[in-house]
């Protein structure tokens, strides 16, 4: 959720890995240590002397995550139990049952099933939940987490599962043998047009399949005869270059610089736009924010040096490394950072960290909030001795992320400390889940949000949800209730539409009074989208 909770959550970015455009290398599978080198001796030493039995390969698991992280904040190793689940979330899709669900109060709740896919098919609804699978059990703080749910609903294509879910009006628990098919994995969140002028694209991360939805986005935009391109960039955590580079060629013209990378024992690869990009002339605005990172902030910085667009927003995350992926003999990986890449300006956007100490480095989101940074920029702290200059020699900085061009401050507007806990809680979404259940029926007749808005409106929802609330705990306080009531009612509505209509409505309510975007429509509507020195 972007925008109202936000400044409340406790901020950790891990920093999505960025991964060069050479996915596995071949010519580096099976590395070893050479025999002769102090690491193969000590285990050598160990396994010949050492006064009990011991298993070196788990001696070795355990220690080559410690010897990686000395390196930088973004080298890791991934066992070999964890290579298919840290992969997933970049490839173009997996085999599954075709749901989104959400783990509440130790129960897998069925947010949306995916239209067209295996779940649908059998007749699963949004908002089941799913109490047994394959007959077992499923339900319980011990049993039912997020990563165990996957594993057990996930498998490979053709093979099935069963699930014994609950249904709101349903006396019995309903059976579905589902079987398990291939299930495409969306990277763009939501695509649509602002007052039939402006194209609006909101982009989750970089994967595999990402370049073609978004050429899909802007084939739809020229259909619809787009004035002007939104590109909303918020959240995204980063993903591959090459996808990155496919994007920002369409908007650059021929031999201008799109990104370099080098390192040690990488050559400098200078990639340019080859000239063939089909909206080199459309007025562009790029969103961002302190959780943009990597190939987010490829986009972000080759778009502001090369003066082709506005970045509006928040300064982002600054991850400059590139991470390429070295699969090992036993099926285990090694994400190592081997270069770093810098923008057109000659900038690298690293922000500064210790090698070893993972942990501030972590912190630096929550220093940054905790400083103000997230709401005045005033506070922001930028390395005058790292400038740059753009094209038209606008004064850019290095050494921590994007600044963008026009600062938007986090939305703290109408917060309380009862509104603060209800978010952190996770009261509002409960409420939204069960609230949907209840009324499905009647909410699955409204398509559109303003149709959702004009019910909800006619429906004592907040006062519904205030009882809810002092039930679990959270202490009744009308005064603070009323200072908040614009903040928590515009979460419950948009809770609400993105559980009966999806992502797409959400998207569209929220923007409506998202303060970024507005701002980014002024400055199309004013025909500034393109910087003056």
């Amino acid at each position: 959720m972007k925008g109202y909770t936000s400044v409340i959550v406790v901020i950790c970015l891990l920093g999505g890995f960025f991964l060069g455009t050479q996915l596995n290398s071949n010519d580096n599978k099976g590395l070893t240590c050479a025999t002769d080198n102090k690491l193969s001796e000590v285990l050598d030493i160990i396994e010949t002397s050492y006064v009990d039995s011991t298993d070196i390969d788990s001696i070795i698991e355990k220690s080559l995550p410690k010897v990686i992280s000395e390196l930088d904040p973004h080298s890791v190793y991934i066992p070999q139990k964890d290579v298919e689940a840290s992969n997933s979330d970049l490839q173009s899709s997996f085999s599954g049952i075709g749901i989104r669900f959400t783990i509440q109060e130790d129960t897998i709740h069925v947010s949306d099933v995916i239209r067209g896919g295996p779940s649908e098919k059998v007749g699963m609804l949004a908002g089941d939940r799913i109490i047994k699978v394959n007959d077992t059990l499923f339900v319980g703080k011990d049993v039912c987490t997020n990563d165990k749910a996957l594993k057990k609903l996930k498998g490979p294509k053709g093979s099935y599962v069963k699930v014994s879910v609950e249904r709101y009006g349903e006396k019995e628990l309903l059976d579905f043998n589902i079987r398990r098919d291939e299930i495409p994995v969306e990277s763009i969140e939501a695509t649509y047009m602002i007052n039939n002028k402006w194209g609006y694209v909101q982009i989750e991360r970089f994967a595999e399949n990402t370049f073609a939805e978004f050429i899909h986005a802007l084939a739809m935009f020229v259909s619809n005869n787009a004035k002007g391109m939104i590109i909303d960039l918020r959240g995204n955590g980063g993903g591959y270059m090459a996808i990155a580079i496919e994007m920002a060629n369409q908007f650059l013209g021929r031999g201008d610089m799109i990104v370099y990378t080098e390192g040690e024992h990488s050559e400098k690869i200078i990639e340019r736009a080859n000239g063939f990009g089909m909206f080199q002339d459309m007025p562009l605005v790029i969103l961002v924010d302190e959780t943009s990172a990597s190939a987010s902030e490829i986009i972000a910085g080759t778009i502001q040096d090369n003066d082709r667009g506005t970045i509006i927003g928040r300064r982002t995350f600054g991850k400059g490394l590139v991470q390429q992926q070295f699969e090992l003999n036993d099926g285990s990986m090694m994400r190592l950072t081997i270069a770093r890449y810098h923008t057109p300006s000659g900038r690298c956007i690293q922000k500064p960290y210790t090698k070893g100490d993972k942990e501030k480095y972590e912190m630096d989101l929550m220093e940054r909030y905790t400083r103000g940074e997230f709401f005045s920029q005033d506070s922001i702290h930028l390395n005058e001795k790292l400038t740059y200059k753009t094209r038209k020699g606008r004064t850019v900085y290095g050494g921590g992320g994007i600044m963008p061009d026009i600062f938007v401050s986090s939305d703290t507007t109408d917060l309380t400390s009862y509104s603060q806990e209800a978010f952190s809680r996770g009261l509002i979404s409960r409420f939204a889940m069960q609230y949907c259940d209840k009324n499905r029926p009647t909410l699955s007749k409204y398509k559109t949000y303003e149709e959702m808005v004009c019910y909800l409106d006619t429906q004592p929802l907040l006062d519904n949800f205030v009882e809810y609330a002092t039930k679990k705990g959270l202490k009744r306080r009308n005064n603070l209730i009323a200072k908040s009531r614009e903040v928590l009612t515009r979460s419950l509505y948009s809770h609400i539409i993105y559980q009966m209509q999806g992502m797409l409505e959400h998207v569209k309510y929220i923007n409506l009074d998202d303060p970024t975007v507005q701002k980014a429509i002024e400055v199309l509507e004013k025909g500034e989208a393109f910087p003056q020195k």
